[in-house]
């Protein structure tokens, strides 16, 4: 985690990117509305990265984390998309603590290169290669969602479908600059391993955040 001031350390301020109601654009949860949080900071450093001005959290400023979940009340969705950059990079206890008071489900989308916080609805789990995601993380992952940009992405997939658990639901998401050209590989790769589900980025074509 981010070394942060003393009173910065429980979670109650985060340095928040972004925050809004939409729908869930991906995976296993998509069309499903939900009230996002994106998180400033990122060291993982993918080349494709859409969001790369989400890096350096020193950028986005800290916020009280009890008004983000007023936010979310107010907005009335039963459900709450935790994202950055690495949301993991931060102690997220305090705001699942406040969410389950509200009986409002928390999903998490993380690389899983740092340690769990927080009590979790969900966990979908994209690891990258730049910094491997701990094995514990793994098993406890309910979504793997892997991003592919080139056909050798798909021993990538392969590696971490042994590391995660039986019940967990598999994804492969075309890199979105590189669609046209890897979607077809992935049709074919899905027919011949009908473990794997093709995920798209809906939200891009219904042209929403």
């Amino acid at each position: 985690m981010i070394k942060l001031p003393e009173q910065n350390r429980d979670g109650k301020k985060l340095p928040l990117v972004e925050d809004f109601f939409s729908i869930q654009g991906e995976g296993f949860h998509s069309g499903k509305a939900a009230y996002f949080i994106r998180l400033g900071g990122c060291d993982i450093g993918c080349s494709w990265c859409d969001s790369p001005y989400t890096w350096d959290h020193k950028m986005h400023p800290l916020t009280d984390t009890d008004d983000l979940v007023r936010r979310i009340i107010n907005s009335r969705s039963d459900s709450v998309v935790i994202t950055g950059g690495e949301p993991l990079m931060w102690n997220l206890d305090y705001l699942c603590s406040q969410l389950k008071k509200y009986n409002i489900s928390g999903f998490l989308e993380t690389s899983g290169a740092y340690p769990l916080t927080g009590e979790w609805y969900w966990i979908c789990l994209s690891p990258k290669r730049n910094m491997n995601p701990a094995p514990e993380i793994c098993k406890l992952a309910d979504e793997l969602k892997i991003v592919i940009q080139d056909t050798i992405d798909f021993e990538w997939a392969e590696k971490f479908r042994k590391l995660v658990n039986k019940k967990c639901r598999l994804f492969l998401q075309p890199e979105w600059n590189s669609y046209e050209k890897i979607i077809p590989e992935i049709v074919e790769y899905v027919k011949l391993n009908s473990a794997w589900r093709i995920s798209l980025q809906i939200h891009k074509y219904m042209h929403i955040s």
